[in-house]
Order: structure tokens, then sequence, then C-alpha cells
């Protein structure tokens, strides 16, 4: 928590990194194949991504452990190597952190098990805390300062992230929705609800990532920020709206517009700032940029 709060009292932005699943597509990953699998496969390729972030500025860097749940990992077979996969992933972006010409905090990546929670769904809450709690646990070991629960549509599963986590780790748990249905998530969850319902938990870092795009993203920092002044919101914007192009998901979002959103979020209130789906070094370089002249909070 001191790393973390180190960077909070600054009053400055905090950079945190962009995508990490463009990149291993760029870097040869196929449709279908594990991205977690690639951490022990071609750890040089995933250290590489972690280090042109780092270059690029960021501050917060996640570790490649999105899809790490036993449950979301069964799917490629791996739900038997879920600490090693998970703890090789934080060891992947420890290294780079500790090696980089300023301080980069390791944040261990949860993301959505796929499947929905009882009674809507078939997945018990209990199965989903332990699969959480795994995940946690390996990160833990890896080396990782924080937890990122990210990418979330229902308060229930992050609940049972949270639980999970904190069955295992007591490190500070930072956590993201994506507000990608008309200002709400899938789930019907507004950002104010989100801000209220989670506040009660002991979540150190809220917001928002993912979506479609950084207009509707902003709007929903501008509530989570009148829900709870006095919160550090996280922004994580897609790099644009995703477009199909031939048989490719492509963003539209240039650098230069994601500088702009950089600033735009920052004035709306968020206090640590990155990208997500499509963006990549190139844009987290421009946000930097776009960051470098704001004057502390």
């Amino acid at each position: 928590m001191d790393k973390l709060n180190t960077l909070l009292q600054s009053g400055k932005p905090i950079l945190l990194d962009g995508a990490m699943g463009t990149m291993l597509m760029d870097a040869g990953l196929e449709a279908g194949d594990s991205p977690e699998e690639w951490n022990v496969l071609h750890p040089d390729a995933v250290r590489g991504i972690h280090r042109e972030y780092i270059q690029a500025g960021s501050r917060i860097i996640l570790t490649n452990t999105f899809g790490g749940t036993s449950v979301r990992m069964e799917t490629h077979g791996l739900q038997d190597r879920v600490i090693e996969l998970n703890k090789k992933a934080a060891e992947n972006a420890r290294a780079e952190a500790d090696s980089a010409p300023h301080p980069v905090l390791v944040a261990g990546s949860m993301g959505p098990t796929g499947q929905l929670l009882e009674p809507l769904g078939t997945l018990r809450v209990s199965e989903a805390e332990k699969s959480f709690a795994d995940q946690a646990a390996g990160l833990a070991e890896g080396g990782v300062d924080l937890f990122w629960v990210e990418t979330m549509s229902d308060l229930s599963e992050v609940k049972a992230a949270v639980a999970g986590i904190r069955s295992v780790s007591d490190l500070p748990i930072a956590a993201t929705m994506s507000f990608d249905s008309h200002g709400r998530t899938m789930m019907g969850v507004s950002p104010e609800h989100a801000v209220k319902e989670l506040g009660e938990l002991n979540i150190q870092l809220l917001g928002a990532n993912c979506g479609r795009g950084s207009e509707e993203l902003i709007e929903a920092i501008k509530e989570m920020k009148a829900a709870n002044p006095d919160l550090p919101i996280i922004a994580k914007a897609n790099a644009g709206i995703p477009q199909m192009v031939g048989t490719e998901v492509v963003y539209n979002g240039s650098p230069e517009v994601m500088a702009a959103y950089a600033a735009d979020v920052w004035k709306e209130g968020a206090t640590l700032i990155g990208g997500c789906c499509g963006s990549s070094p190139d844009h987290v370089r421009a946000m930097a940029e776009a960051l470098a002249e704001i004057q502390p909070r």
C-alpha cells in the first residue's frame, strides 16, 4: 500500500498501460490460444510488451492474466496450472518493473470468469470465490503490488473476486466495470450504483474500463466521481470504437485521440488513466505527453 499511496499522494495523473491482448496478437498469439500460457511459452514476448509500456511512461502495468481463473482456463484445459501461470505472469511483469528507470507497480489482472453466477447462471458463488482465490494466490506469490479486478458487469462477481482475494492476501484492490450498454453494464449496473455497493468493500480504487469508446467512459467517470468525490478513479478506455475490417477487429482511435481523452478524463475526475482494447505503447506515449503538463490536484 505504501507504493500505491506514494503515487496517489503526488496529486498527478498516474499513467497506466494499454492493451495486452492486442499486443499479443501482434506478436503471434492465435485466436483460441491461451494468452496466459504465453507467460511460460513465450516469456520474452510478454516481458517485451511490459517493457514497451514502461518505456512509454506507464507507472502501473497489468499482468498477462486477464483470463487466469480456473473457471476460464478450463476452456484451454489449463485449470490445473492456475498457480503456475499466474505466478509466472507476475514474475514477468515484476522483472520489468524492477528494471525500470522510474517506480512501477505491478497489478495482478483478474478478469471475469465468463460464466453467470447463481441464480442467473450455474456458477456457484463459492466456486467463483475459490477460483479467484487461487488466481490471487499465484499472483501474490509472483510479487504483485496490488490486484486489479477488471471488465466486470456483475456486482456479485466483483464481490466474489474481492472475497477470494481477501481470503489469501491483504494487498490493495482495484476494481473496474465496463459500462457498455447505454451507460450501464450488461447486467444493468449504473456507475453510481457500482460506487455505492462496492464502496462498502475494502477496495482502494474503482473505475471503468473497456466499453464503447472514450465518450461513454468519460460519462461513467463523471457519475462515479459525483457519487464519491474522494475516491481515486480509474479510466482505461478502448482506443476508439471497434470496427470489422475483413475478418479482423480494428480500433479507430489514434494516439492523438487517446491523448485528448486522457486530458479530458483527468478534468472529469479520473486519477489513474490508461488504455484498454486496441491501445498500444504509441497510444500510451501520446497520453503521457498530454498529461505531462497537468498541474497536480
